[in-house]
């Protein structure tokens, strides 16, 4: 993928691994949790930023494919690209990539901004608006080969 934007970087961690020598699947939707925060922090909606603009953002659903395994201590990157959006919006690829920069995991995520003061979905407040068009996006046409693939039993 062309275009994305790194927003979390970081390392397996010890107990994050399993009896079978690797990365636990928590551990990879845990790194994907940190990542949307840091995207979060990226956009405007750090700690400050929720509670000056009573405004959050909660994950709707999100769907993690696993490609290859990580091991204790390996270096991890994440990064993000917008596959699509609206007013209140977003769904998002995260790729997460190992020292070689290989991808070895993809999330997709439908997020969804919420008004704290109401409770419920809104739009964007504008400055946190602004900060998601800087982001990459991309074209439909150009999505990720996985992104919008129902999961299923592949009969031949």
């Amino acid at each position: 993928m062309s275009e994305s934007k790194t927003v979390w970087n970081g390392s397996v961690l010890t107990e994050w691994v399993d009896y079978n020598g690797h990365m636990t699947d928590a551990a990879y939707a845990t790194v994907f949790s940190h990542s949307l925060d840091a995207l979060m922090e990226t956009i405007g909606l750090d700690a400050a930023g929720r509670k000056k603009q009573t405004y959050t953002i909660f994950t709707l659903e999100a769907h993690i494919k696993y490609l290859q395994e990580a091991h204790d201590q390996d270096p991890l990157e994440t990064a993000v690209t917008i596959l699509d959006r609206d007013a209140k919006r977003m769904h998002l690829w995260f790729e997460m990539k190992n020292a070689n920069s290989d991808v070895i995991a993809t999330s997709e995520q439908m997020v969804m901004g919420m008004d704290e003061s109401t409770g419920r979905p809104g739009p964007f407040p504008e400055e946190v608006k602004a900060a998601i068009e800087q982001l990459p996006a991309l074209d439909q046409a150009d999505w990720p080969k996985g992104a919008n693939v129902p999961m299923g039993i592949r009969r031949k």
